[in-house]
């Protein structure tokens, strides 16, 4: 299951973290958000240890989306060292998502 962020825990959970870190920012009323949940869901499971992979609700945590500009959803911000380190914006094949994740391990 993906973890939870928030405008609380972004810091430690996120930016402190020293694994490659993914967020997706969502909304309940987004349909796509909505679409992209279970492969998001999927993706934590898989990478499980490897990668942490969670979810961000941004009618919830406004401050977190106003830090790194987020005005669209989904919206899925990949973090290393407390670094943004590359983002997919809208909803996308879980390919798309796991070459990133490749990419940034």
């Amino acid at each position: 299951m993906a973890a939870v962020y928030t405008d609380a825990n972004f810091q430690q959970e996120v930016l402190n973290s020293d694994k490659l870190t993914v967020v997706d920012f969502w909304a309940q009323w987004c349909g796509p958000c909505l679409a992209l949940g279970p492969t998001i869901d999927a993706l934590a499971k898989d990478y499980e240890g490897k990668v942490n992979v969670g979810k961000l609700n941004a009618d919830e945590n406004p401050n977190v989306c106003i830090d790194y500009g987020v005005t669209g959803m989904p919206a899925v911000l990949f973090f290393k060292n407390g670094q943004l380190v590359d983002k997919q914006l809208g909803l996308a094949a879980r390919g798309v998502f796991e070459k990133k994740i490749q990419q940034h391990m």
